[in-house]
């Protein structure tokens, strides 16, 4: 750890002891507990009070580290606030510093939901995140912060992670015509089916790991990267996770309930919605594939090699079911598979389709 990153740390700790025994009208002790971070450039903490007497309910806090030089606070506090009034259970948020990326938060505690899910907890736990996402897919915007607009050019951006880390850094393959144009016509389809859809309020990563199980429900976290996007990729990051999977037919009798108690869902047939929730996913896992192995290769974060497996078998799965996307599905047996199959970590994985 450099010394600026030690100064830093030493600042943070300052601030957030400051502005807790405000909170709580005790001094709190300075020392912060690291907490693992997630794929971004932000740090967390956890601050503890040992005072047993608190005025609050709270006995620990999340302390964030987000350097303006990566990060604005500014996007996580308003959605935070904003939806948080409209019924969504996010972190309440204590404090902030804009100026120096640093955040006080309310602690949800260590009960992801991925880690919490087995046969007899699936069923309520997943209705609870489809019912939030119902309402997350109301909620009014904060003219003050606007959502950003999900568009072409964003959705082309987060593709092209997946030629560039994935192909060629992660398999070293060279992109030659054939292969650049293959993969233009797929994120040409991609994007037009993407735009197709109602545009809403999109979380953009609500899934297993972003879900916390809270006494009164489940809470949301890392939404900062909130846009206005297609009506379907919520539903796919959670159905489809890259971090945990159910059979094909249990996802889509979920994402057909879904379809039918969203206002802007049902007004399409089961047969659009289902081809838009098929793309958007397909579009999503061309991404992450990319992101996964950038995480690895430049942020030495091998931890997410391990989900390429599951990831890639979404993609091939999809592209299998649509004749519009068979030379892709051709080509991802043929030349990517292969290459994936040679890696030392890599497994067989196969989805589960009944």
């Amino acid at each position: 750890m450099s010394s600026q990153t030690d100064d830093r740390l030493l600042e943070l700790s300052r601030w957030s002891a400051d502005q807790l025994t405000q909170i709580v009208g005790h001094p709190i002790r300075r020392d912060l507990e690291a907490i693992p971070s997630d794929a971004g450039c932000r740090r967390y903490f956890r601050a503890y009070s040992d005072d047993v007497a608190l005025v609050t309910d709270d006995k620990s806090w999340i302390v964030v580290d987000a350097s303006p030089e990566y990060e604005d606070c500014r996007s996580f506090v308003t959605i935070a606030n904003s939806w948080r009034c409209q019924g969504l259970r996010t972190p309440a948020v204590f404090a902030v510093d804009y100026d120096r990326g640093y955040m006080l938060l309310e602690d949800f505690g260590n009960e992801i939901m991925q880690y919490s899910l087995d046969e007899k907890t699936v069923s309520p736990l997943y209705e609870e995140a489809l019912k939030n996402l119902l309402i997350l897919q109301k909620v009014r915007i904060n003219e003050v912060c606007p959502l950003p607009e999900f568009d072409a050019i964003m959705l082309n951006k987060e593709m092209e992670l997946f030629p560039q880390w994935c192909l060629k850094e992660l398999l070293g393959m060279t992109i030659g015509q054939d292969t650049r144009a293959l993969l233009d016509d797929l994120f040409h389809q991609l994007t037009a089916s993407a735009q197709a859809q109602p545009q809403i309020p999109v979380h953009r990563d609500y899934h297993s790991r972003n879900l916390m199980v809270l006494p009164e429900g489940l809470g949301i976290i890392d939404f900062q990267g909130a846009v206005m996007g297609p009506a379907t990729y919520d539903l796919v990051s959670l159905l489809r996770d890259c971090y945990i999977d159910w059979s094909q037919s249990q996802v889509y009798r979920w994402m057909e309930s879904f379809r039918m108690r969203s206002d802007v869902l049902a007004v399409h047939d089961q047969a659009t919605v289902t081809r838009w929730f098929d793309w958007i996913g397909v579009q999503r896992h061309v991404k992450v594939l990319g992101i996964f192995a950038r995480l690895s290769l430049r942020d030495g974060k091998s931890d997410y090699l391990k989900e390429l497996p599951r990831v890639f078998a979404y993609l091939l799965w999809v592209c299998d079911r649509y004749p519009e996307l068979a030379r892709q599905a051709d080509w991802l047996r043929s030349d990517i598979q292969s290459r994936f199959a040679k890696l030392a970590w890599w497994y067989d994985y196969q989805l589960n389709d009944e």
